[in-house]
C-alpha cells in the first residue's frame, strides 16, 4: 500500500469523522531493535511477522514470561524492491497456514504496481528464526471496483484451505472494498489462474479478518463497523458451486452472502475498527488507528474491556501519541497482543505515518490484566499488518 496514497485515506477519513495498504521513498530500514543473535530463540517461541517499509521482517521474545521485556530476536526475510532489484514489495495482513506439512504465508504483495497491480503472494516459509526464508508460489490477484485504486490488505484461511482476502477500495465516501474467496490449488498456479468468487464488493474502507468458525468469520472495515460472514460459502467459481453472479467486471460474484454487524463503530472510542485479534474465552481484540484504541469483545460484538487507550489530554500532532496508533494486531501462542503502531502525526500534509515514526509493540498480560505496551522495535516505516506463527 502507497504511504502517500494512505495518508491521503487518512486525512479524508478525519475529516470524514469530524463532519458527522507497493513502492515506498522511505528508506525501509529495520529500525531501531533491542536485539541480540537470532540463535537465542529456542524452537518453541512464537514467532511474529511484520511488514514495515515494504520489507518483511521476523521478531520473536528472547523470555515472553517478563512483562517487562524489550529484548528480541530480528532477522531481515524479505527486502523491499527499491532496495534490493530482486526483492519484493510487502504489506498488510499476514496470515500463516500449513499445506502438506509446508508452512505457508499470504502477504500483500505490489512489486512494481500498477503493473502488475496489487494482489496477495503465497510464499512457503522455510527456517526457523535467524534462518528463515520466504519463497514465492504463486500470486492472488483479482479485478478492483472503481475507486481509490487496488489496496491489498486483509487475509483468512478456512479450515479447508480456502483463502480469504479483503482490498480496502474507496476510503472516504462509497463502499467499494472487496471480500473474496479463492480457491486451492494455490501452489503452481501462474497468476490470473486461481479460481475466485467475491463475496462482497461494497465494504467501506476494508481491513483485517478473522476467522471464527469452519463456515465464519469476521472481518472489519473503518467506516463500517466489524462485520459476521457465515456460511455455506462457494465451493468454486461456478453457479454449480455457489457462485451465481458477476460483477461489473465480468468477474464471478456470489448470488447472495449471509452478512450481520456486529460492532458499530463509535462506542467505547472504537472509531474506525482497522485490526482484528483472538481474545481469551471466545472473544476478540479490535483496534482503532485513529484513536489509538485497543478495545476487547466477545464473538458477538459485546464490549468487555479497553485493553490500549491514549493518556488523558494526549494528541497526535507532530509526534504521535504515546502509547502509538494501533493498526495491524495479532495474539501470539503464549497469549500477547501485538500490535504494529504505524506512527500517525499531524504535518502540514495532513494526518498520516511520520517518517521513521512507526513501531512494533507488545502487551503482556500479568493474571489476565494487561501491562503498559512494550516498545519491541523502533523508528519503522509505515508498519502496517502483523502476522505469527510458533515453530
Amino acid at each position: 500500500m502507497s504511504h502517500k496514497f494512505f495518508r491521503t485515506i487518512l486525512s479524508l477519513l478525519v475529516l470524514a469523522l469530524l463532519g458527522a495498504g507497493c513502492s515506498t521513498d522511505d528508506s525501509g530500514d529495520a529500525g531501531t531493535t533491542t536485539t541480540t543473535d537470532a540463535t537465542d530463540a529456542t524452537d518453541s517461541d512464537p514467532i511474529i511477522l511484520s511488514g514495515q517499509g515494504n520489507n518483511l521482517d521476523a521478531y520473536s521474545l528472547q523470555d515472553d514470561e517478563s512483562a517487562d521485556n524489550t529484548s528480541a530476536d530480528h532477522q531481515r526475510v524479505i527486502t523491499n524492491a527499491g532496495d534490493d532489484p530482486g526483492g519484493l514489495d510487502i504489506n498488510a495482513q499476514l496470515c500463516v497456514f500449513d499445506v502438506d506439512g509446508k508452512r505457508m504465508l499470504i502477504a500483500g504483495e505490489d512489486t512494481g504496481q500498477p503493473d502488475p497491480p496489487a494482489g496477495w503472494g503465497i510464499f512457503e516459509l522455510t527456517g526457523e528464526m535467524g534462518t528463515l526464508a520466504a519463497s514465492q508460489q504463486s500470486k492472488l490477484t483479482p479485478t478492483y471496483q472503481p475507486g481509490d485504486g487496488p489496496e491489498n490488505y486483509g487475509c483468512g484461511i478456512l479450515a479447508d484451505g480456502r483463502i480469504l482476502t479483503t482490498d480496502v477500495g474507496e476510503s472516504v465516501t462509497g463502499a467499494s472494498g472487496q471480500l473474496i474467496i479463492w480457491f486451492p490449488p494455490f501452489v503452481g498456479s501462474a497468476e490470473g489462474e486461481i479460481a475466485y468468487c467475491k463475496l462482497d464488493i461494497e465494504l467501506p474502507t476494508a481491513q483485517s479478518i478473522l476467522v471464527t468458525g469452519k463456515e465464519e468469520f469476521l472481518v472489519a472495515a473503518a467506516r463500517g463497523g466489524v462485520f459476521r460472514y457465515s456460511g455455506p460459502f462457494p465451493t468454486g467459481n461456478t453457479p454449480q458451486e455457489g457462485c451465481s453472479s458477476v460483477d461489473t467486471n465480468g468477474s464471478p460474484l456470489a448470488g447472495s452472502i449471509n452478512k450481520e454487524t456486529v460492532i458499530e463503530p463509535g462506542d467505547n472510542a472504537m472509531a474506525t475498527p482497522a485490526g482484528l485479534a483472538v481474545a481469551p474465552k471466545g472473544g476478540m481484540y479490535v483496534s482503532s488507528v485513529f484513536t489509538g484504541v485497543i478495545n476487547e469483545y466477545d464473538l458477538d460484538g459485546a464490549f468487555r474491556r479497553q485493553i490500549l487507550a491514549p493518556a488523558e489530554g494526549d494528541v497526535v500532532d507532530d509526534e504521535p501519541y504515546e502509547t502509538g496508533t494501533p493498526l495491524g494486531i495479532v495474539t501470539d501462542s503464549d497469549g500477547n497482543l501485538w500490535y504494529a503502531d504505524i506512527g500517525l502525526v499531524l504535518d502540514d500534509g495532513g494526518i498520516g505515518p511520520g517518517q521513521g515514526t512507526g513501531t512494533l509493540r507488545v502487551i503482556h498480560f500479568v493474571d489476565d490484566e494487561p501491562q503498559a505496551p512494550v516498545i519491541v522495535a523502533e523508528d519503522l516505516a509505515f508498519p502496517d499488518g502483523l502476522g505469527t506463527f510458533t515453530p
